[in-house]
């Protein structure tokens, strides 16, 4: 795949390895690498879906490209500079550029600190804010922007529910203007009715901020809403990757076809007469080669089956 010009984020044979305990010593996991040769871009202002069974490699793409858990093998190029290649002092620098939204908004925040200490966090690292005065307007207009109220700054995590505390993770997300943003599996944990109030926030803000996100789900038909552009993960390889809606009607890959028939169709007639697909368990899914082919304008397929 060659990068194009208005890419903010390249990846390019992105290898990640976690060890495997056993007893008291530590060693390589046997199974093989958790993430293996993956490389794709995110164009600016775009939102790339990330999707694929668990366990596929998902969370740890989001990690490693944000550097959160540095790949072993590979680059990672925001904005045309190579992360894995940063020093610690010029990593923190650039790293307000790119954030995270993490699954458990309330495993993401301290219960011991006020919703205005952990959303004023970021600021006061960075020195964004000169004084308290301004760090505590900066954290009402955060608050105002996600849709609470600013007087909640002096509440604690336990007093809000699930979608407020997700919605405040997405205030500190965005509190230091960022350019890149990764979202793990922002709704999973959250009603559908929430998920829905939440995905129209991540889609407002996108277009007054200029947001990139790289959206990890499960959920295919709130993939099919909101990315632009879908990339299939399976057993740490990228096997199928297109415009979303492109994907969805002229999927090529055999499991690509497998996971796009698991979505739900919201009408019952249809539902029940339609072809289900499942998973031969005499048939290879996985790629050895992790080299994608252009079959259609933009529409990467796995090069073992092009």
């Amino acid at each position: 795949m060659t990068a194009s010009p208005q890419s903010l984020l390249q990846v390019r044979n992105l290898v990640k390895s976690y060890a495997a305990r056993r007893g008291f010593v530590r060693t390589r996991a046997v199974t093989g690498p958790a993430v293996n040769d993956v490389s794709f871009e995110i164009r600016r202002g775009e939102t790339l879906g990330l999707v694929g069974e668990s366990g596929s490699g998902k969370s740890t793409i989001g990690r490693a490209v944000t550097m959160l858990s540095p790949p072993d093998e590979g680059a990672v190029a925001f904005d045309g500079v190579d992360l894995t290649e940063l020093s610690a002092r010029r990593l923190r620098r650039i790293r307000k550029r790119f954030q995270v939204v993490f699954q458990d908004p309330y495993a993401s925040l301290s219960p011991r600190m006020r919703v205005g200490e952990f959303i004023g966090e970021p600021l006061r690292i960075h020195k964004v804010g000169r004084s308290r005065a301004e760090i505590a307007d900066r954290v009402a207009e955060l608050l105002t922007m996600v849709g609470l109220d600013p007087a909640f700054a002096k509440r604690y995590p336990h007093q809000f529910s699930g979608g407020q505390r997700q919605r405040l993770c997405i205030a500190r997300a965005i509190a230091l203007n960022p350019d890149f943003i990764v979202a793990d599996e922002p709704i999973s944990a959250l009603d559908v009715s929430i998920q829905a109030q939440v995905i129209t926030l991540l889609q407002s803000l996108q277009r007054d901020l200029n947001l990139t996100y790289l959206f990890i789900s499960h959920d295919l038909s709130i993939v099919r809403h909101i990315c632009h552009r879908t990339a299939v993960l399976y057993r740490g390889r990228i096997v199928e990757l297109a415009p979303t809606e492109l994907l969805f009607t002229d999927a090529r890959h055999p499991y690509t076809k497998v996971l796009l028939s698991a979505v739900p169709i919201p009408n019952p007639k249809r539902e029940r007469a339609r072809r289900h697909l499942l998973m031969d368990p005499n048939f290879d899914y996985s790629e050895p080669d992790s080299s994608l082919v252009e079959v259609a304008p933009d529409h990467w397929l796995a090069a073992g089956r092009a």
